[in-house]
């Protein structure tokens, strides 16, 4: 339970501006009104994932056990893989988008270690959620 809170935390990994819409300064305007309407839109994910989060009924210790049934209606599972991607992906980038895992591994220090960590961790509950998904029968084969 707290490490998929404290991975969600780190949503937006990327702020606006990362990558150019085009290399021409022809979409300059079209871009600005791009990156406006992103960021607002990471807002909004932003203030509906602290939302998500904080429900009560969200976490349930199992009785005897130190561990937590995580629920979610099916609605917001497809919302949250996108958050937990947008997590993976974020951190992939701050990584200097490397080709192989091993490439990221390799030059891992202490200032690429939680980038690292997060790319690997999202990926972690985006399967673990697509699972419980196909299992549970919400996706199509």
């Amino acid at each position: 339970m707290r490490l998929l809170l404290e991975t969600l935390k780190l949503y937006p990994v990327l702020e606006g501006g990362h990558q150019p819409l085009s290399k021409s300064q022809k979409n300059a305007e079209n871009e600005q009104l791009l990156e406006e309407a992103l960021a607002e839109s990471r807002s909004e994910n932003k203030k509906a994932l602290d939302a998500l989060m904080s429900s009560k009924s969200r976490f349930q210790k199992i009785k005897g056990h130190d561990v937590y049934r995580f629920s979610i209606k099916i609605s917001d599972a497809d919302w949250l893989l996108q958050v937990l991607n947008d997590i993976r992906v974020g951190a992939w980038v701050q990584l200097g988008s490397p080709d192989k895992t091993n490439d990221s591994f390799a030059a891992l220090d202490e200032e690429t270690a939680p980038s690292y960590w997060a790319m690997e961790v999202a990926g972690h509950f985006q399967m673990t959620l697509l699972q419980a998904l196909t299992e549970q029968g919400e996706l199509g084969s």
